[in-house]
């Protein structure tokens, strides 16, 4: 453990994940735009569906921690909807139980804390054929969180605003840089929209170390420094 102790936002999901800090992922942004403000903390597992999320529960997440995560995003669904296999193993995981399964995760971890938020993410589009079969999985993932009232951020639509949509994946399935910007955008949204107090979003949040110190840039009159501890000019983004 390092300190300052800061908030701790834990990603916990599958392989869109998992792989989220690569090819310019979402988890990077969040990352660069939290830098000093908030640990991004990654628990993310390839292959994974609800079934396997709820075994390690309480291990990833154990209810008698000496502190809980500020912000705990989620996203678990697309193996999920996976054709079944014949053998009876795989990923699949039928729509009635993905729904138990995942109002089993928001609860357990609505109860870690008071001040423990959670954002969930749908299922985004993959490609064509994908586009023809069935989106009750989506749509479930959504009413749910308006049930529970649970943020959602609805993948589905985001990305196929986007005439070239499809760009969006590395290879239909995970996401590239440009699936991951639309991803941070709307997460982002969330956490500036949201009527959180304490406020999550990055703007709203304490810079560590950020008191002007003699030891900071020196200005252009030679005798007063610069404080750098908020500057974002290196972003080819500015993210609000």
């Amino acid at each position: 453990m390092v300190g300052p102790q800061r908030p701790q936002f834990v990603l916990f999901g599958s392989s869109i994940v998992q792989l989220c800090f690569s090819n310019d992922g979402w988890a990077a942004i969040l990352a660069d735009v939290y830098a000093r403000k908030a640990d991004i903390v990654l628990r993310g597992y390839t292959g994974w569906n609800s079934r396997r999320a709820i075994e390690v529960l309480d291990q990833v997440f154990p209810k008698d921690a000496a502190s809980q995560p500020s912000l705990i995003i989620v996203y678990f669904g697309g193996n999920d909807s996976m054709g079944p296999h014949p053998s009876g193993l795989g990923p699949h995981v039928p729509l009635p139980e993905y729904i138990v399964n995942m109002r089993k995760i928001a609860t357990h971890l609505q109860g870690l804390s008071d001040t423990t938020r959670i954002i969930f993410l749908t299922c985004p589009p993959v490609d064509d054929v994908r586009l023809r079969e069935d989106t009750s999985s989506v749509y479930a993932c959504v009413e749910l969180c308006n049930e529970m009232g649970i943020k959602v951020v609805y993948l589905w639509t985001a990305i196929q605003k986007r005439h070239d949509w499809l760009a969006c994946f590395t290879d239909g399935v995970h996401l590239s840089g440009e699936g991951s910007k639309i991803v941070a955008e709307k997460i982002l949204k969330v956490l500036k929209e949201a009527e959180w107090k304490p406020s999550l979003h990055w703007k709203s949040m304490p810079t560590e170390f950020s008191e002007d110190s003699p030891y900071d840039l020196v200005n252009s009159d030679g005798k007063t420094t610069l404080n750098p501890s908020d500057w974002t000019f290196h972003r080819e983004i500015q993210w609000d």
